[in-house]
């Protein structure tokens, strides 16, 4: 979960809301980040006081505050339910998955880039003049991507070497003119 802890301190429900108010508001977002989907909250006083552990009279009695726990949550559609939702702990969320998503592309392209460098270095044990090609290099490993080879031991890069060669034999050969 991503806080905001300066956006939190000038808050108006910090600056205005009672340190109980404040404290379920906060415990409400933390919730939140373990429900489905994330970021929401039941619609209900008596799920969101189980939740708390709160009696459901004094949450409703605290909600009815200007700065309650419930402020700024809204009702929303989620699918066929209608759940609680905070405009700010929603763009928390998007970002949050934001940052996942890049960090698993940038560790993606960080493992393809090693992946390849090592398959560089087989092939210039077998043909040093191939392992500098870096478009049969590109070609070989997505070759041994789709063949589903996990371990790439000599004989997978011969394979690897010898489908590169057919590739190139049939480019070639599609490429002349027909007599």
């Amino acid at each position: 979960m991503t806080w905001y802890h300066r956006e939190w301190l000038n808050s108006e429900m910090r600056l205005k809301g009672t340190e109980e108010c404040r404290a379920l508001y906060f415990d409400l977002i933390c919730l939140s980040q373990d429900q489905k989907p994330v970021g929401t909250l039941p619609d209900d006083p008596e799920q969101l006081a189980k939740l708390l552990a709160v009696d459901v009279a004094r949450l409703r009695r605290l909600s009815e505050m200007e700065y309650g726990p419930l402020h700024h949550w809204q009702p929303c559609r989620c699918g066929d339910q209608i759940r609680l939702m905070h405009g700010r702990v929603t763009a928390m969320v998007i970002e949050a998955l934001a940052r996942k998503h890049d960090n698993r592309a940038r560790n993606e392209a960080a493992n393809a880039a090693k992946r390849r460098q090592r398959l560089r270095s087989a092939v210039a044990g077998i043909h040093p003049d191939l392992a500098q090609n870096d478009a049969a290099v590109l070609w070989m490993d997505d070759w041994l991507v789709e063949q589903g080879c996990g371990y790439r031991g000599s004989a997978w890069v011969e394979r690897a070497i010898t489908a590169w060669s057919n590739h190139m034999f049939d480019m070639t050969r599609a490429a002349r003119p027909r007599e």
